[in-house]
């Protein structure tokens, strides 16, 4: 079984539904908390045992580029201001040379494109792709229990959630068929089927284990909804000859592309963290029992 060593993230989307914060910055800069979403997907990779990220990027990126580099100004002044814990903090972020490449996404074609776009940096062997809108909150990161499950079955691995069965609608659903390892096989892939004939209530949540043999589908892969190339068509057509597994996931992904997703992350890491739980709490549930009362009152 070949080890994943590699993994995808594209970031060539403009983010229109957070303008105008976006106007001028990347959506995957915004921040949840105090680290940009694109961090805590690659943490989350690197969690896994992922040591080569390829971000696919498109116009006015830069910005995601400069945050994954070494700024010898900004640490200068750190050091010399004597503000160790920071530049302790920016140390451990640093990728080493070489663990990130990137390559542009140059129009916008969906994501199955975008993951076509990394083929040449990929290669000939098993890849993830994380998509970062996608935050993953949890004991461990989504992608480390995809990688268990890869570890027992090969093959293509997809992580899963589940949702109300009555939303199904809204989300790419696979059907379960029997149990292996951690997780089960995948039957079937419907995209947004309605709650009456959707086959489970388990929903694909961003985080994939390719085959290399994806990126061949993807190059004559005929366009799809929203008249782009779609990475689940591709998936849909490597499984008539390899088998796909999904792996549930301990935990929860926030929608980050969304705004009210982005707002419950910033609260769910916030209350995570022993530095500023407290100070995150009293206000939150002062401002909850105040509308509860207004509510109460009208």
């Amino acid at each position: 079984m070949r080890k994943v060593r590699k993994a995808v993230i594209p970031v060539a989307g403009l983010g229109t539904r957070f303008l105008p914060a976006t106007k001028s910055m990347p959506k995957e800069m915004l921040t949840i908390v105090d680290r940009p979403v694109i961090q805590y997907a690659v943490d989350e990779a690197l969690e896994a045992g992922i040591d080569h990220i390829i971000f696919v990027t498109g116009r006015n990126k830069e910005a995601i580029e400069d945050y994954f580099d070494i700024q010898p100004e900004l640490n200068d002044t750190l050091r010399r201001a004597g503000k160790s814990k920071q530049l302790a903090e920016l140390d451990k972020l640093q990728l080493p040379p070489g663990a990130v490449s990137l390559t542009r996404q140059q129009s916008p074609d969906g994501l199955g494109h975008a993951v076509w776009c990394a083929r040449d940096l990929v290669g000939h062997e098993p890849f993830a792709v994380l998509l970062p809108d996608m935050v993953s909150h949890g004991r461990r990161g989504c992608l480390a229990g995809a990688m268990d499950l890869y570890a027992e079955t090969g093959g293509n691995v997809i992580s899963v959630e589940e949702c109300d069965p009555a939303q199904t609608h809204k989300y790419g659903i696979v059907g379960k068929g029997r149990a292996v390892g951690t997780g089960f096989e995948v039957t079937e892939m419907v995209e947004k089927p309605e709650p009456a004939v959707a086959p489970s209530n388990s929903y694909i949540n961003g985080r994939y284990i390719l085959q290399p043999e994806i990126f061949a589908l993807l190059g004559n892969q005929q366009r799809g909804a929203g008249n782009e190339i779609q990475l689940t068509d591709a998936m849909h057509r490597l499984m008539e000859v390899q088998k796909f597994y999904a792996a549930p996931f301990d935990g929860r992904m926030f929608d980050c592309g969304s705004k009210d997703g982005f707002i419950q992350a910033n609260v769910a890491f916030a209350l995570a963290r022993a530095d500023i739980r407290d100070l995150v709490l009293e206000p939150i549930t002062e401002m909850v029992m105040a509308k509860e009362i207004r509510s109460n009152a009208a």
